[in-house]
């Protein structure tokens, strides 16, 4: 068993990181950048999140909720908006546990539940938002997961959604089939990323009205955008670590030469969707 650095910010050191049980060489590729002190998970980074809450236009008089916050990166961006109430749906107890750190309100919560059955009342947001989440999972619970946003969005709430994407629209089935097996590989998880086209039918097909959609190349391991997203001194604690932990090591370059290897097809995609109004 790989032991790892300490790496985690003031104050998380009493907490578990998720994952913290798994074998360096098996944990999830998500995990493993969290491990080694990467807060922002994101796709597209801190800009396309940035850019996307914009869109969302969280107020005073909103009610958010989010889908698999896992360490709070973008937690902590809603929180700065003040909303009237927050909801994180969280199924890995470790992340919630840290999610809890960041409420200070009564009406701002973290449940530990699926996404695809978060247990929260009809119509009681209005706004659901998501990152890097349905990517990973198959397709019928990426059908289940958006039911689910829809149930719990009020008519005419507001629905983002941050995630991998396979571009461009005509690539074909087999390389398509090619990129996610290597992907999956590559980050020890399923990775399933859609196309442009096949995100915006999905949020169709479960009844929202596509208002927006922004894509990005997906340099997650790319030195300006590790630098943009985590600062020169996270930047740095993370190089060390990773430098210092050689199973880490090896799995951060294989990750990295596939996303390299296959940047013509990988991209990050922001979407922004409604529910209709009720008729009548």
């Amino acid at each position: 068993m790989t032991t790892q650095p300490t790496s985690e910010t003031e104050g998380d050191a009493d907490r578990a990181m998720p994952g913290a049980a798994i074998d360096l060489d098996k944990v999830p590729g998500h995990w493993l950048l969290a491990r080694m002190g990467k807060r922002v998970l994101r796709p597209g980074g801190r800009e396309l999140t940035d850019e996307l809450l914009g869109h969302l236009a969280v107020t005073p008089a909103s009610d958010v909720v989010e889908f698999a916050p896992g360490l709070g990166a973008t937690t902590r961006l809603l929180l700065d908006r003040r909303p009237r109430s927050y909801t994180g749906v969280e199924r890995d107890e470790d992340a919630a546990a840290r999610v809890r750190t960041l409420l200070t309100g009564s009406d701002q919560r973290c449940v530990v539940a699926s996404a695809a059955q978060s247990g929260l009342e009809d119509g009681s947001a209005t706004v659901v938002f998501g990152e890097a989440y349905l990517t990973m999972q198959p397709e019928e619970q990426k059908r289940h997961i958006l039911a689910e946003a829809f149930r719990v969005l009020c008519p005419g709430g507001r629905f983002g959604l941050h995630e991998l994407c396979l571009r461009p629209d005509t690539l074909d089935a087999e390389r398509q089939r090619l990129v996610r097996a290597e992907l999956s590989r590559a980050i020890s998880v399923g990775a399933r990323p859609l196309t442009v086209a096949d995100w915006r039918a999905s949020l169709e097909e479960a009844g929202f009205e596509v208002t927006g959609a922004t894509t990005t190349p997906m340099h997650l391991l790319e030195p300006r955008r590790v630098i943009a997203d985590e600062g020169i001194g996270g930047t740095l604690r993370i190089a060390l670590n990773v430098m210092r932990t050689p199973a880490a090591r090896r799995r951060v370059l294989a990750m990295r030469a596939t996303f390299r290897r296959h940047a013509d097809q990988l991209g990050a995609i922001g979407l922004i969707a409604r529910k209709p109004d009720e008729e009548g």
